[in-house]
Parts: structure tokens; sequence; C-alpha cells
């Protein structure tokens, strides 16, 4: 997957449900939830796919009513650690696909996804709340204070950017893809893909794994092509990109004259939290 490739893929995230992952993502300020995860949870079944086919069908006959029509196929993060299409429903549409189910988890399960939803009702009231949660889970991971602060303002550069992609003409996924690897392009020398492959990722968050310098040139970069965007009012996907170009090699003019003067790369193959220069910081 390309790294942080559009905005519905920052916002793509995994809840537990007694000790059960459950895909989230966040589409239209609401949590939609993977419909496949929530049975394999509720039931424990070794082929939820097939449950929820036989699910469908049992349904429609019963009460004429489809299932499939309170659900949206959307793009989440699979064990391929692709982006494929899932069939997701929001808490509504999971109320009505729990009350299918016979479990006696069923009623716990409904609880935790009331709270879930109260919770992201809460951050949009007051978009402080995602942001402390956020910082909490990096200290939890270990993480200093310091590399959160850039973290947590590279966040924000992302999603600027993101809104301003989709206002100015960028719609699929595979356009998020295409601007994102040309930033990455002209300030790294190399596609997220590339990058992440070069530091043994697989699943992991390229930018969770980044030092100082390289969250900094990828902050500029991206912030670079948001200002591009709007001074030059840019329009339409080919336009996008050669500002995405434009503002990557601004980052990547100033990563280059600062590796002369250190007289080494900024682009590390070292994982932040594994090196062990990031264990150090940590300690």
């Amino acid at each position: 997957m390309n790294e942080e490739n559009n905005s519905i893929v920052e916002n793509t995230k995994i809840a537990l449900f007694k000790g059960k992952k459950i895909r989230k993502i966040l589409f239209q300020n609401e949590w939609w939830f993977s419909v496949i995860d929530v049975i394999e949870a509720l039931t424990d079944s070794d082929r939820p796919s097939v449950y929820w086919t036989a699910m469908k069908a049992r349904v429609k006959d019963e009460s004429e009513f489809q299932l499939s029509t309170i659900c949206r196929q959307l793009k989440l993060l699979a064990e391929d650690g692709k982006m494929r299409e899932t069939d997701c429903a929001d808490t509504e549409g999971i109320f009505r696909i729990i009350q299918s189910i016979p479990s006696p988890k069923a009623e716990p399960f409904k609880c935790w996804l009331a709270k879930v939803g109260y919770e992201r009702v809460q951050e949009i009231e007051n978009p402080e709340l995602a942001t402390k949660r956020t910082k909490t889970l990096y200290k939890l991971k270990g993480y200093p204070e310091d590399w959160i602060e850039k973290r947590m303002r590279g966040i924000a550069i992302r999603e600027e950017l993101t809104d301003e992609w989709q206002k100015r003409g960028a719609k699929e996924q595979k356009d998020y893809e295409i601007l994102t690897a040309e930033i990455s392009k002209a300030t790294f020398g190399i596609t997220p893909s590339e990058y992440k492959k070069a530091k043994g990722l697989k699943r992991e968050n390229l930018r969770d794994h980044m030092d100082d310098f390289e969250l900094i040139f990828n902050m500029l970069g991206e912030r670079a092509t948001t200002e591009i965007h709007r001074t030059e009012d840019s329009k339409g996907v080919p336009k996008l990109k050669a500002d995405a170009k434009a503002g990557g090699d601004i980052a990547g003019g100033a990563r280059k004259k600062l590796e002369e003067r250190l007289g080494r790369s900024i682009v590390t193959k070292k994982n932040f939290m594994k090196n062990p220069e990031g264990k150090k910081k940590l300690k």
C-alpha cells in the first residue's frame, strides 16, 4: 500500500472488541465498520465471508429485506497489506446486522459500538479530543515528546493537502496515490512503497518510522504543494501532479543542501522505532 496515499487511508483504523480486530473507516464524518470483521467477532466463524453470504440470503428469504442495501463498499487494509473494497456499514447498519446474528456477544458488542460512535461525535464537536487521543497512543508506543509534536503537525499538514486535492479534482484513490508518489519522488528520490521496502516495513505506517529530518522534509514538500495549489488556483489532476512535483522539488533541494553540508544521506533505511539510535532516544 502506498503510504498515506489519501485522506481515507489516513482515517482508517483498527479497533478491538474482546481481542478481535474490527477494521473501521471514517467516511462522511461517520465510522463505518467491516461487516466481515463484526461477523467474525460475534460468531468466531473461520469463514466469515461465507457466513455473510448465507446470512444475506436468509434475511432476504425471511423478510425480503436485503442487508446489502445498508452496506457500502469501502477500501480497507487487507491481510496482504493492500487496500481492498470491503462491505462496510455505519453504526445504525451494524445494529441492524447484529439483529440477524444469534450470538451471546451481541449485547456487549452493541455497547461497544455505541461507545465508539459516541467518541466520534465528541471528536467532531471538539477536534482537540482526537488530537489528544492520538498523542496518547504515540506515548503508549514509546515515542518521545518532540517526535510526537512533529508527527502531529505532519498529520495536520497532510489533511490540509488532501482537502485541497479533493476540492481541486482528485476524486479516485489512484489520484491520491499518484500525487503522493510525485511529492515523495521529488523530495526523497523514491516512492512511498519503495521507502517502506527500504525500511523493511510491510503493513506499518511509514511516517511512524521516520526520524526528525525525514518528517521535516516530508512536511515541507506537502506544505509547499498545498501553497502552490492555492496560489495558482490549480484544477485537475494533471496540474495537481505538476504542483506536487514542484513542491517536492523544493523540499528535495533543501534536503540535498543539508546532505552536502552533513556529508551523509537524510534518506535512511533505518527504522526509527527499531534501530539502535531510535531505541536510545526512547529511553
